[in-house]
């Protein structure tokens, strides 16, 4: 069973949920360098883990890649959710 969510950001997920790249409203510098992460319109990324206290970093996964990325930043990267499994 999958629960499918549409546009939201990628500091909204939770830990388990999967995604697809919609956008990234970042500055030019930043966007270079999650580029060369991996992070681009179309890609699939996958959250492994979320820090719990003061709403900590975004532990995800992009292809064969683990970042641990801000919570701030992942709120400027728009996502539409593929789902989560049950």
């Amino acid at each position: 069973m999958s629960i499918t969510i549409s546009n939201t950001h990628l500091g909204d997920l939770k830990a388990g949920q999967s995604a697809t790249i919609l956008a990234m409203h970042i500055e030019a510098g930043l966007q270079h360098r999650f580029n060369a992460l991996g992070f681009r319109c179309g890609q699939e990324i996958h959250v492994l883990r979320q820090g719990g206290w003061m709403k900590g970093p975004l532990h995800v996964q992009i292809g064969m890649t683990e970042v641990m990325l801000r919570r701030c930043d992942a709120r400027h990267i728009s996502v539409t959710a593929v789902g989560v499994a049950a």
